[in-house]
Parts: C-alpha cells; sequence; structure tokens
C-alpha cells in the first residue's frame, strides 16, 4: 500500500517480529511505517517506496545492521540511516559512523519518547539537506534571488525563536530568565543554562542564538550524555582516516561545523574529567585538533552549556574541573521547573494544542476548564516535555473540538492529590498560637480538597459539609482563590 504523500516513510528492519510490532505502535501516528525481517526484504521496500529514515537491527541473521546500511547509504545516499542494537561494542559504533553513515546509534530496550523524537529529527534533517542541495544547485545562478530567500529565511527563524515565543504571562517567573538571555544574547560570552529535564534549555539556547550577532551561523546540538569520551571528541573535534581502529575516512567535528555561530553542548555535567580538559583547551584556545591530525584548526564559536545538575556541587565533589566550569558559565541562567511557573502553564498548554493538533490531522481544539483544571493541579516532574505527551495523548484520544480532563492518563488524574499537594502545600508552622497553627491545618485541607476535586467548588464543599459561599469565604481567607 502507498503511504499518504504528506507522511514521511519509515523502514523498520528487524528479524523480531514484536520488535517491529513496537516500533510501528511508537511511530505509525506520525509517519507511514513499513516493516522488513531481513536485509532482501527491506531491499524490495527501498526499491518500491522513497524511504526517509530506516531503523535497522545491528544483530540479524546474516546481513549485520552496519553491513546493510553501508550499501543503503551506496544506494539510497538520501535514506537516513539509524542503528537499533541491544549491545555496546564501540567498534560497532564507530563501523558504523564511518563505513554506513549512521545517524544515531540507539540502544536497547530504547525509550519510546526518545525514539519518536530521534525520527523526528532524523526526517527533519533529511528534508533540510534536500532543501539544501536544492539550494546549492541554485546557487550557481540566482545568487541575488538566494541571498533574499536566505535573508527571509534567517527572518523567520529569528520569529520562530524568539524570546517572546517562549510562552509565559506578565509576572512570570521567566521574565527574569528571558530578559537577562535577551540582554547577554548580544555579549559574545559563554553562558551556562541550568535546569530539570524538560524545562526547555534548548529553547532559550536557540533564542539566545537568533538574538545575536551570529544569527546567520549554525546552532549545532549536541548531548554530552549520549555517547563515550572517544565518540564524543571524535563528534565534536572530529578525526583524521586511520587516527583509530575503524577511522576510514576524515570526519569534521561540530565545533568546526559551528565555525561562526553557536555550539548548544547539552548535560555536560555528565561529562568525565578528562574530557573535560580537553573540552578546556579549546576553548581557551579557540582551536581544535582532530583526533589523529597534526595541526589545529582554528574555531570562531560561541559555546552555551546546559546540565540539570548543580555544577557547583559537583566541582566541590571533584567530579567537574572548576577551571572549565568557569569558563562555560561566564554568565548563569537558571530556567525553573514548570511546577514553580504554574501560571504558565494554560498559556504553553494552549500552544502545544495548536502545535500538536495539525500533526495529528485534527482541527482547531480548545481545552476544557476541566482539563486545565486538572493540568495546573499535578506537579509535572517531567516538565514541558511530559505535558506535550499528555497534549498528545488526549488529543489523540479525544472526539470534537474540547479536550476534557478524561482524556489524560491516570498518572495526571490520580497524582493531583499527591505530589502535587507535597509539593505545593503550605509546611505546618512548628511554633505560633493554638489558632495560628489551627488556621495552617485547615489551609491545607482546603487546598487537598480542592487540587483532589480540580477546583470544583460544589464537590469541594459538599466534602467538605460547608456551602459555596462560605467555601468562598474560607478560600478568600486563605489567598486561594487565585
Amino acid at each position: 500500500m502507498t503511504p499518504p504523500p504528506s507522511q514521511p516513510v519509515v523502514l523498520v528492519v528487524d528479524d523480531e517480529v514484536r520488535s517491529q510490532d513496537a516500533m510501528r505502535r511508537t511511530l505509525d501516528e506520525d509517519f507511514a511505517v513499513l516493516t522488513a525481517s531481513g536485509a532482501d526484504e527491506a531491499r524490495l521496500h527501498l526499491e518500491r517506496q522513497d524511504v526517509s529514515v530506516i531503523l535497522c537491527d545491528q544483530r540479524m541473521p546474516g546481513v549485520t545492521g552496519v553491513a546493510f546500511l553501508k550499501e543503503v547509504r551506496e544506494r539510497w545516499p538520501d535514506t537516513v540511516r539509524i542503528v537499533i542494537s541491544g549491545y555496546t561494542d564501540s567498534e560497532d559504533i564507530i563501523a558504523g559512523i564511518n563505513d554506513a553513515g549512521i545517524y544515531q546509534y540507539i540502544l536497547k530496550p530504547w525509550i519510546p519518547e526518545h525514539l519518536l523524537g530521534t525520527v523526528r529529527n532524523a526526517a527533519e534533517a533529511r528534508t533540510l539537506q534536500r532543501d539544501m542541495n536544492r539550494l546549492d544547485l541554485e546557487l550557481r545562478t540566482s545568487t541575488p534571488v538566494l541571498r533574499q530567500r536566505a535573508e527571509r529565511k534567517l527572518e523567520r527563524a529569528r520569529a520562530t525563536f524568539d524570546f517572546d515565543r517562549i510562552e509565559r504571562l506578565p509576572g512570570s517567573p521567566m521574565d527574569g530568565v528571558c530578559a537577562l538571555a535577551e540582554r547577554m544574547a548580544r555579549v559574545d560570552l559563554s553562558v551556562l543554562v541550568q535546569g530539570e529535564s524538560g524545562t526547555g534549555k534548548e529553547l532559550l539556547a536557540r533564542a539566545m542564538h537568533y538574538a545575536s550577532p551570529r544569527a546567520a551561523g549554525a546552532f549545532v546540538v549536541e548531548n554530552c550524555a549520549a555517547l563515550t569520551d572517544t565518540l564524543l571528541e571524535s563528534e565534536l573535534f572530529g578525526h583524521k582516516r586511520g587516527a583509530f581502529t575503524g577511522a576510514f575516512d576524515d570526519h569534521v567535528g561540530l565545533f568546526q561545523r559551528a565555525d561562526g555561530g553557536t555550539l548548544f553542548l547539552d548535560e555536560i555535567g555528565e561529562t568525565s574529567p578528562a574530557f573535560q580538559l580537553r573540552l578546556l583547551r579549546v576553548l581557551q584556545e579557540g582551536e581544535v585538533r582532530p583526533v589523529g591530525a597534526t595541526r589545529v584548526v582554528p574555531v570562531d564559536v560561541r559555546v552555551i552549556a546546559a546540565t540539570h545538575r548543580d555544577l557547583e556541587q559537583r566541582v566541590r565533589d571533584g567530579l567537574f574541573r572548576e577551571d572549565l566550569y568557569y569558563r562555560i558559565a561566564c554568565v548563569t541562567l537558571t530556567v525553573p521547573p514548570l511546577r514553580e511557573r504554574s501560571g504558565d502553564i494554560g498559556p504553553i498548554a494552549r500552544r502545544l494544542l495548536a502545535d500538536v493538533a495539525p500533526a495529528l490531522g485534527r482541527g482547531p481544539v480548545q481545552l476544557a476548564d476541566e482539563a486545565l483544571a486538572a493540568l495546573l493541579a499535578y506537579p509535572w516532574p517531567g516538565n514541558i516535555r511530559e505535558l506535550r505527551n499528555e497534549i498528545s495523548r488526549a488529543v489523540a484520544l479525544s472526539d470534537g473540538d474540547e479536550v476534557g480532563a478524561a482524556a489524560f492518563s491516570s498518572r495526571v488524574l490520580q497524582g493531583q492529590a499527591g505530589r502535587s499537594v507535597q509539593a505545593q502545600s503550605p509546611v505546618l508552622p512548628s511554633s505560633g498560637t493554638l489558632v495560628e497553627r489551627l488556621d495552617a491545618v485547615e489551609a491545607m485541607l482546603l487546598r487537598e480538597t480542592l487540587l483532589r476535586h480540580r477546583w470544583n467548588k460544589t464537590r469541594a464543599a459538599a466534602e467538605l459539609g460547608l456551602s459555596r459561599v462560605g467555601l468562598r469565604g474560607k478560600m478568600k481567607r486563605f489567598g486561594l482563590e487565585d
């Protein structure tokens, strides 16, 4: 069956049918998924379909995943190649990067959200690469027109990643963070962005890049926690052919690719002291030496690093170099978790609805009041990333043009009176008069009951044996009206 033209095609190659089914269930909402149990069947699909991304198991009977993807690279070079394996053999990884030109190496057991995000990025990378190839061809005959297009694209990028696009209400804790980030964007200093996973650190870094004089340059991203030291050095600094076993070609590192632009190093707190020393030298000297090279390469790169760790504590514990910390933390920005900016949940949720609904083939969708109340009552340990997953799930399960609370997962609905109350309720005072202490207990009971009933005053009043007027009076007394 020919897939709809609007959906990119993903080919899953795995000799285990259960693995095929698991990946199909993860991907089939966003992609047209084809499956194959081996190389021969996969070749038939590739000959018949324009495949955007191929996910291939490494350990298969007959031809290995890397060997097959090497053939794919030669015959269908536009197809983005991803290897999935339950083994962490560094030689296999290096061979995959060099021989098969793989885009990513995913280890089993894989996480559905990570797999879906990786495939989305791979499909987008393929589209962008095709656009770039077309632009390169046009460059030969239409330089003025192409220059105008590049300027328009840059303006669209600036608008897309503008600080005003970081959703928040007036008075949000993010206001101060964005104001400082926007001011520092114009100054060519290294920046450290701290915050829990999923709070939007990369989005803030992109906004800084496009508000900086380096906006016309590349914004390059690397997750330092995803690779070993050896692979991370090769990826960032590059390597020369023959530098190590499996290095069959020269590899240009991300520092060189980001020359004139910005390099975003995510999860820098996970790197080893040995790698930190190598990185420090690059930042101090402004030049990289690819692995196996005899000459250094000058680079002009602004580094924005991010971490969910307390780097100052890791410095005190001897796990992070103090000199590197001061090199990357000329300015430190701390992105607050979603539970500390609950007023922003509504605008963020509505923005996510507007983004997710068209991607799932839906028209405009609204958020019901009870649904918003449920979102406000949950503490969001996974922050905006978790909120996006819940919104996507709710849109997929909802009919009509409104999303109700029932479409959210039980984790959100049942977690309201648990972690949310624990995180947000006031702590009982250890001193004060009896009346003051009783008031504190009463305020906690009111908050807990309102959260559990998703701020439905009629139900909360009935449970507490109060009238609605009496409940409103107590809410006003304890500052719970907002």
